[in-house]
């Protein structure tokens, strides 16, 4: 009889070791990529060790509802940009409405534009306090939907099995999972998902450049946002006029996003000229053809600011809504990472032509209506009744606001 009770348990373990491999998900491609994400929990990290740890991937805590950035988001943000890591961006989601969701996205939409983002924006919704199972849908929802219509970047949903399982359902299971579960060979399965984007395996990890634990992951190509310009398409090519050009020196940290929008093309056209075949990888020294801005409806207003202690090149271009390298070039700044306190930068704000009649003025940190309409000769209520604003007193760095001429 023990015997046979012993043969009945070992047949029950392999059932249980058998179901708990079947039973799992899988990555949705098989090119994976070594990553973590940090917050401001991580301090200061050095991001050149990071990468030669093999990292490949950062996401960096961005926001926190309607009113919290991350106080180490620019500076990490810049020295994982600088170090060649891939970057992805995320928000942590308080809301218990779907109209507080769609701050929480157009606050989380604001600190992050301009900036270089190569991974799908990611929604941390994890506390629900009293929320019912169909509000926390609708919240996650109106969240992702509001992000995705300003941002115009896929975004990707964070949970752990538990809440993957028990909690969405619904049109949220369409976007990709990011899963977090700990201590398993593989993510368990939720009934949602069939496959993830990435799994956060452990929040024990040990990284060189990184001070105590940090939450390691393992993405899979699908994690990119696809900006893959050698997609099949063929690109005709096309003689133009030398005087159409200026020739620039790239620098450190630059990007071909961050270039392309400086002087209004896209990443493709910059590719297209330079016979760039990866757009990923440009080099500092090199030189680089850009398109010379002929728009006769432009107005530069230079700013001159005077250099903070605890300032960064990063943190003053996202406050006035500038690209580092336009800022270095435009003062000769040599190490992007070395500026002082008392130092005087010049910075260029624009204005950029609309419709006849009308200046679209591209709204910078600590703008507000009065100063702007100061500013251009008019009244708050014109801007208010030209733009259709329904609050006066919310508006948003890098919104595009109509000026009467």
């Amino acid at each position: 009889m023990k015997k046979i009770f012993s043969i009945i348990i070992l047949i029950i373990v392999i059932i249980q070791i058998t179901n708990s491999k079947a039973f799992a998900i899988n990555p949705s491609n098989n090119e994976i990529y070594e990553g973590i994400d940090v917050s401001r929990w991580q301090g200061t990290i050095n991001f050149q060790e990071v990468a030669n740890s093999g990292i490949d991937i950062v996401y960096i805590k961005a926001t926190q509802g309607t009113t919290y950035v991350s106080p180490l988001f620019e500076e990490q943000y810049a020295n994982a940009r600088n170090n060649g890591l891939k970057i992805g961006f995320y928000h942590y989601v308080t809301a218990r409405t779907v109209e507080q969701a769609r701050n929480e996205a157009q606050f989380f939409a604001s600190k992050i534009s301009g900036k270089q983002v190569d991974c799908k924006l990611a929604m941390d919704f994890e506390e629900f306090g009293n929320l019912s199972t169909e509000e926390i849908n609708a919240i996650g929802l109106a969240f992702i939907k509001r992000l995705e219509e300003i941002t115009n970047k896929p975004v990707v949903v964070y949970s752990n099995t538990y809440t993957a399982r028990t909690i969405w359902n619904g049109e949220i299971t369409n976007y990709p999972l990011w899963v977090a579960e700990y201590g398993v060979s593989r993510p368990e399965d939720n009934g949602k998902w069939n496959t993830y984007v990435g799994w956060q395996y452990t929040n024990m990890g040990n990284i060189s450049g990184i001070n105590g634990n940090v939450d390691r992951n393992r993405f899979t190509k699908d994690i990119f946002i696809n900006e893959d310009i050698n997609s099949g398409e063929i690109i005709p090519e096309v003689q133009e006029p030398e005087n159409n050009y200026k020739t620039i020196t790239i620098l450190r940290g630059d990007t071909l996003s961050q270039i392309a929008r400086e002087y209004g093309v896209t990443v493709n056209e910059l590719a297209r000229i330079n016979n760039i075949q990866n757009i990923n990888l440009i080099y500092a020294g090199s030189k680089l053809k850009v398109p010379v801005n002929n728009s006769v409806n432009s107005i530069i207003e230079e700013i001159v600011y005077i250099v903070k202690r605890g300032d960064t090149l990063s943190k003053i271009a996202s406050a006035y809504n500038v690209t580092v390298s336009e800022i270095a070039r435009d003062n000769q700044i040599k190490n992007v990472n070395l500026i002082y306190p008392g130092q005087r930068l010049v910075i260029k704000a624009e204005a950029t032509g609309t419709e006849m009649g009308h200046l679209c003025y591209k709204v910078v940190r600590g703008d507000t209506l009065y100063s702007i309409a100061r500013r251009f000769n008019t009244s708050v209520q014109n801007i208010v009744n030209l733009n259709k604003i329904q609050n006066p007193n919310l508006i948003y760095p890098g919104q595009c606001l109509k000026i009467n001429r």
